[in-house]
């Protein structure tokens, strides 16, 4: 069970970026987390693995305090976090194993990956991940010859590598079109239905929160404005969440 709690962040300058959050997500659940651009989504989700510091407010992740953590602490947590970005966050010039592969840093010896030195049964758990979303024929490939959406899938892979019991995904189709979009999706509903891996991830598009998501919590200028199920998004709450002038599509 993640639980946030009254969970505000104020940026330098006195921006508010979250205001008083709060919300549960039960171990098992998809749930989308939507807004407008710069409602919040993204330090929502960097606050829970602590890439962003809450300002105020707690996150217990199965009873342990998540904000009160030390990095030492924060080391060991963010190994069962995985993150999946929306600009991939891979190092270009290196080859997708090796991508891969960093998603075991948090496991293997410093001063052996530093040298790109994994265990042999890391390699080969490497390669299991990326046939699983469908680019093991790329892994001796560099990052950047691949296709936006073969990307995301190295990003995917990478987080897999982790053993998650949670994966936050940041957008990670909003730089996509529909259906690479939909396969990315794919693959994150897979993780979450076959292996019971949690995962919170932030979209756009309300087609695709109706299609994968089991449960949403909506943002606007940091606030919650909704938290239920997709099918719930009527036409007042989709004003409340993207403003009077916004439009359904579809």
């Amino acid at each position: 069970m993640l639980q946030v709690k009254s969970l505000t962040k104020i940026y330098d300058g006195g921006v508010k970026a979250l205001d008083n959050v709060s919300f549960e997500v039960p171990d098992g659940q998809f749930l989308a987390i939507i807004g407008l651009s710069g409602s919040g989504k993204s330090t929502l989700l960097r606050c829970i693995n602590r890439l962003v510091e809450p300002t105020a407010g707690q996150i217990l992740w199965n009873g342990e305090d998540i904000t009160a953590a030390s990095q030492d602490e924060m080391r060991r947590i963010r190994r069962r976090i995985g993150m999946v970005f929306q600009h991939f966050n891979l190092v270009h010039r290196s080859k997708v194993i090796t991508n891969v592969l960093a998603g075991r840093l948090g496991y293997v010896n410093p001063a052996w990956s530093l040298m790109n030195r994994f265990p042999k049964e890391d390699i080969e758990k490497a390669i299991q991940k990326m046939k699983r979303v469908g680019i093991a024929d790329k892994a001796y490939q560099r990052a950047d010859e691949l296709s936006g959406g073969q990307q995301q899938r190295v990003g995917i892979a990478r987080a897999l590598m982790q053993d998650p019991e949670m994966i936050l995904a940041d957008e990670p189709v909003a730089s996509l079109d529909p259906v690479l979009a939909h396969s990315i999706m794919t693959h994150l509903e897979d993780i979450n239905k076959k292996d019971g891996i949690t995962v919170l991830c932030s979209l756009h598009f309300l087609d695709l929160v109706h299609r994968y998501a089991g449960r949403v919590v909506a943002l606007n200028e940091g606030k919650l404005v909704f938290e239920g199920l997709p099918k719930d998004i009527d036409d007042k709450k989709f004003k409340d969440i993207y403003g009077r002038d916004a439009e359904r599509v579809g």
